[in-house]
């Protein structure tokens, strides 16, 4: 059930937009925001994906969406919000959780490869996040929840282009909330460690020793899981937070605590 009106964390009457909400961390997200009271706008670029995580959702006393888009360019963006926009009658809290990864060694990336994790992983939520904000202009703010990773603080030898992307996210982080927090609308990330996804498993398989590496280094020694992100979700979209915009916050199990 909804939280009730008077807690902090109510979502009642708000729309939620996840991208990559079908699956992985953004499922379990969008599962914690539909528990606030939010109604879910699921984004994501597989329509038989897409429509199921929309299915398993339906059943949360809340209005579940979904929406097939494969994000390339502003314009896009901006097509994804205005249906959202259509479909609900508003839009409260974006979060932009979409990535890819391609892990090779710096020299063995081609220059698609390179465009491709940037365009996905930072341009398109920087898109995403203007589009919004032009809504929110005509209505009364919003949040944005920006999905970095704990990368963005340490290096990686096999994915260059996937920490230069999340490192803009923290710095776009910044930038955003400190242009827009005049106009009530608050910014800031969630730096996942080590989370048993789908993205995840294929690392495990491409890189010898992650897996022990991982827990070993993990305080916690474990990986983590993708419903661990809602509480510190809702916290964001939410009038929790209404003080709080630029910041930054791990959930990685103490990872970036003991690196």
């Amino acid at each position: 059930m909804p939280m009730t009106a008077s807690s902090p964390f109510d979502l009642s009457g708000q729309t939620a937009l996840i991208t990559g909400g079908n699956g992985g961390i953004g499922f379990g997200m969008a599962r914690a925001l539909g528990a606030a009271g939010a109604t879910l706008a699921i984004l994501g670029r597989d329509p038989v994906k897409t429509r199921r995580a929309a299915e398993d959702l339906d059943g949360m006393e809340v209005a579940v969406s979904g929406h097939v888009f494969n994000l390339k360019t502003a314009q896009d963006c901006e097509a994804a919000v205005r249906e959202v926009l259509e479909r609900h009658g508003r839009l409260d809290v974006l979060v932009n959780n979409a990535g890819i990864n391609i892990r090779k060694l710096p020299e063995q990336y081609s220059e698609a490869e390179v465009e491709a994790v940037l365009s996905v992983d930072l341009l398109v939520p920087f898109y995403l996040s203007v589009a919004a904000f032009r809504a929110w202009m005509r209505d009364n703010g919003g949040s944005i929840v920006n999905i970095g990773s704990l990368v963005s603080e340490f290096g990686g030898a096999q994915f260059a282009p996937y920490s230069m992307a999340k490192g803009g996210i923290v710095q776009m982080t910044r930038s955003l909330a400190t242009a827009w927090a005049k106009h009530d609308v608050r910014v800031n990330a969630i730096l996942p460690g080590w989370i048993d996804t789908n993205l995840t498993k294929s690392a495990r398989r491409e890189v010898e020793g992650l897996d022990d590496k991982v827990k070993r280094q993990t305080p916690a020694g474990r990986w983590g899981l993708a419903e661990e992100f809602g509480t510190a979700t809702v916290m964001f979209a939410s009038r929790a937070s209404s003080f709080t915009t630029g910041t930054t916050i791990r959930i990685d199990g103490g990872y970036g605590a003991a690196i």
